[in-house]
């Protein structure tokens, strides 16, 4: 059975799920760029609405971060709900369908539970039970459905299976995948690349690039609740939660039975 804070964060990101799929069906998407340079819809902020509000009503003692309430970013804590409302939102805007809602819980620098939901793609991962699952729809709001425990694919050392990013592949990361000896290679968007590796669908995932904490924790718990790993590229230590300014550094992803090498 799952705890009270999953099946809080579960029903929160099917809520928002189903409000951005209402942005999504239609042209009203209400595109704008944020001052960072980075899109915003309307459909970002009704999802952040939904989930801020409802955290705050059912964990009042506990700290949210949210991407899109930047009073939120100065605070620091040991124990803090952590959410992207919309993590993908070109992809969203490009109408591709690999945009998540992603909501953590992190508790002294690790996320600890964590939900991650692809309303376009119907899918729904999340922790529970010192496990990650998979749950298989339709998706009732209010009753969780059949979950499916995720397994981690046995990587072949010769032949590993890499996700990458759709939108922010680039010369630095194709440098770093050109390390290992490449069976296949898989392109996802958003958070769905951890979810990709919970679900033994890939090995590998670096990312050389620029990410947020809010980016990363909901798949990040996914992962290490099946058995996968997140370090940092440059230390090979764990990538932890809760940093100054909520910016990552450099990180890869990957299963047991992937060496990973450091990166600069």
């Amino acid at each position: 059975m799952l705890d009270h804070t999953i099946v809080t964060l579960r029903k929160l990101a099917l809520e928002a799920g189903a409000e951005i799929m209402r942005y999504y069906q239609s042209d009203e998407i209400g595109l704008r760029l944020k001052d960072d340079q980075s899109p915003l819809t309307a459909a970002d902020e009704a999802a952040d609405a939904i989930i801020s509000a409802g955290l705050r009503k059912a964990f009042p003692d506990s700290a949210v971060v949210t991407e899109e309430q930047a009073d939120s970013h100065s605070q620091h804590h040991t124990r803090f709900f952590i959410v992207d409302p919309l993590d993908g939102t070109k992809e969203f805007v490009q109408k591709r369908g690999d945009f998540t809602v992603n909501i953590a819980l992190v508790e002294h620098g690790a996320p600890v539970a964590g939900v991650v939901y692809a309303p376009a793609r119907q899918r729904l991962f999340l922790t529970g039970m010192g496990c990650a699952y998979e749950e298989i729809g339709p998706f009732d709001a209010t009753t969780p459905g059949a979950l499916n425990k995720l397994e981690l694919h046995v990587p072949a050392p010769d032949a590993l299976i890499i996700v990458a990013s759709k939108s922010h592949r680039d010369a630095a990361t194709d440098a770093y995948i050109a390390q290992y000896a490449v069976g296949d290679f898989r392109a996802a968007g958003s958070s769905l690349k951890f979810c990709l590796l919970a679900a033994g669908e890939a090995d590998l995932y670096p990312r050389l690039g620029r990410t947020m904490e809010w980016d990363t924790a909901a798949g990040h718990a996914v992962l290490a609740a099946a058995g996968g790993y997140v370090l940092r590229a440059d230390t090979l230590a764990p990538l932890t939660y809760g940093k100054p300014g909520y910016e990552n550094p450099f990180f890869i992803a990957h299963v047991p039975g992937v060496t990973p090498r450091a990166n600069g």
